[in-house]
């Protein structure tokens, strides 16, 4: 699966989840959610999401989804069946924040029901959002979500365990999403290479000094 990046220089925008359950929101009886995001040093995004219902016969192929044409090879597609459910997963890799929103885009008017967005403040990065169920009637619902981090999870409104928070979504309600990382800037320049260009400029400074002072003192005297 051929990645696609495009590497925007500054990321505040929504990122990939809720697509998929904008589809649901629509839908009476069970419904099954479960998306798994894991957030890379480059600040990119790779996961997987599940989008199902229970399945009415054994041809029955659950929810489907349309991607973006410009998201095509960035993004793998598959029949999801398990546990009685029918449906799609989706599986992604370096998808970047702007083709996230993308897909965000593409569930249309419905995505003011869910907030979702990811965002950096210098060496951490900051989730916050909300999804809002309220109008979900189902009775058996599972809506879940997980983002993994690649540095210390400093604060988090979901269960957070080794660099991984996560939030189970209660149908008829409103949940909130919060949590706050901390890892390096791929953007910033590295602390390595800040050194030995300082140390490059001051030998150049040293170099020119004394080959000024070379060609400026006084000759000697000749007797």
């Amino acid at each position: 699966m051929p990645p696609s990046p495009h590497r925007s220089p500054r990321r505040s925008l929504p990122v990939l989840l809720f697509t998929l359950l904008l589809g649901l929101l629509a839908l009476s009886g069970c419904a099954r959610v479960q998306a798994a995001l894991a957030v890379q040093p480059d600040d990119t995004v790779r996961g997987q999401i599940v989008v199902a219902t229970p399945e009415t016969s054994p041809d029955d192929p659950g929810p489907t989804i349309t991607i973006p044409p410009a998201l095509a090879a960035a993004v793998e597609i598959s029949q999801y069946r398990q546990e009685g459910y029918a449906g799609t997963l989706v599986r992604f890799s370096e998808l970047t924040f702007p083709q996230v929103s993308e897909l965000i885009s593409a569930a249309g008017p419905e995505g003011e029901k869910v907030r979702l967005e990811l965002r950096r403040a210098g060496n951490r990065v900051v989730v916050n959002g909300s999804v809002d169920l309220t109008t979900v009637d189902v009775d058996r619902a599972d809506f879940q979500l997980k983002i993994a981090f690649p540095g210390q999870v400093l604060d988090a409104g979901g269960d957070a365990d080794s660099g991984e928070v996560s939030w189970t979504f209660d149908a008829g309600q409103v949940g909130d999403i919060e949590a706050v990382a901390a890892f390096d800037d791929p953007d910033a320049p590295s602390p390595v290479n800040w050194t030995l260009g300082l140390f490059a400029v001051v030998t150049l400074a040293a170099g020119l000094v004394v080959l000024v002072a070379r060609r400026t003192r006084n000759p000697p005297v000749r007797r």
